[in-house]
């Protein structure tokens, strides 16, 4: 039987904001839980190897948020999404095709088409300070508390259609459950006044669940079920690796995590820059041109490579993990790296044939002693074993004069 081992908080990462509290949240599950998300902030915590996440609540309109390709990176990392409530759950409806997991109510009026405009989960909150607290009233919420007054018969359907018409009528920064009630007739607001305190907060029910989700999902990761299947996809765009190296925190041994951004100014700033960027660039175009050229490396080609790497620098099996998180590096990423060694190590070993009249192993050899020095270094040390195998020929032959 697979012994089960306990969730921890770092499984398991849930951004959010005004939907739920982050106390309760932690009620549900181990979790750690980040503020709403923003473009880049899954990337960032893809390294430190959650086996899910659950995006709840995300920041739009003067803040650029969470995007598709960033969040199909985690899957491609073998981490799980999980999205509802808010953000999550315009997120799972346009990409729950590619695997990532849609949950609650509010997910499912979104693919289901009842809803499709993003103004509908958007509201007004406090910042972090204060908790997240809610100011304005999402539409999501009126349409729900429309329904349960259905259900309660305080609202007939053309009651219910006036209440939510009322609300899409009042911007999102301003709509508040007083400003929604002030546009209805006087009976239907003084039946609705007393039943808003036990209405539904579908953000939050969503929340609670999107939670409760990704937390399964993670115990059943613990208990050895596999990772979530890779979206399909060609090689890595550029707009991803470079969005990468800005966002992707680098986690160093003992846990103190820097963004990745930071840690290439700093190696900008270094007097082998140029060298460093060069032999890089040296290394990417071949495996680019690999790609180009139909070249393809399997699996166990790319393990072997990573394998080969990590073994030049002394990083043992058991280490493995923590140092390509010490490298700013999630799974999908050092599979990437991989790829690129192993097929640079394909091109080198058919340069003669790679591009027409292509240059031999001998050839590169020589281009690289010449700029180097070593040429210079070989050819004197070579010389001058030379001369001392004459010099001893020589003695050896005047000892046996007459």
């Amino acid at each position: 039987m697979t012994k089960r081992r306990a969730l921890r908080p770092a499984d398991v990462v849930v951004f959010l904001g005004p939907s739920l509290p982050a106390a309760e949240a932690r009620r549900i599950a181990p979790c750690r839980v980040s503020p709403p998300a923003r473009a880049g902030d899954v990337l960032a915590v893809l390294p430190e190897r959650p086996l899910a996440i659950a995006l709840v609540d995300g920041l739009f309109d003067t803040t650029p948020s969470p995007w598709h390709r960033e969040i199909l990176a985690a899957l491609d990392a073998g981490v799980a999404v999980f999205g509802g409530a808010s953000m999550g759950a315009l997120r799972a409806a346009e990409l729950e095709r590619f695997g990532v997991v849609g949950v609650g109510r509010i997910f499912r009026w979104y693919r289901d088409g009842v809803i499709d405009d993003d103004s509908e989960v958007a509201l007004l909150h406090a910042g972090a300070e204060h908790g997240f607290r809610p100011f304005t009233v999402p539409l999501v919420a009126v349409r729900a508390a429309a329904e349960a007054a259905r259900g309660e018969r305080l609202a007939s359907a053309r009651d219910a259609r006036a209440l939510v018409a009322a609300a899409a009528a009042v911007p999102y920064a301003v709509r508040t459950w007083p400003r929604v009630l002030g546009a209805l007739r006087p009976a239907l607001r003084d039946r609705l006044l007393p039943f808003l305190p036990r209405a539904p907060d579908p953000k939050a029910e969503d929340a609670r669940a999107c939670i409760e989700a990704a937390a399964a999902f993670a115990r059943a990761r613990r208990a050895g079920a596999p990772p979530p299947a890779a979206p399909p996809g060609e090689a890595t765009p550029s707009l991803l690796r470079r969005a990468r190296l800005v966002h992707a925190r680098t986690v160093l041994p003992g846990g103190a995590a820097i963004p990745s951004g930071e840690v290439v100014a700093a190696l900008a700033r270094r007097p082998d820059a140029g060298r460093l960027a060069a032999d890089g660039l040296r290394r990417a175009l071949l495996a680019a041109l690999a790609r180009s050229s139909g070249l393809r490396v399997s699996g166990d080609d790319v393990e072997a490579a990573l394998r080969a790497w990590l073994g030049r620098l002394g990083v043992p099996a058991r280490r493995r993990e923590p140092f390509l998180a010490a490298c700013g590096l999630d799974a999908a990423a050092a599979r990437d790296l991989g790829e690129d060694l192993a097929l640079e190590a394909v091109v080198l070993g058919m340069a003669g044939r790679f591009v027409p009249d292509g240059p031999s192993w001998e050839e590169g050899l020589a281009l690289a002693a010449r700029l180097t020095g070593a040429w210079v270094e070989e050819a004197a040390r070579a010389l001058d074993g030379k001369s001392r195998s004459g010099s001893k020929s020589r003695s050896r032959s005047g000892s046996r004069s007459k």
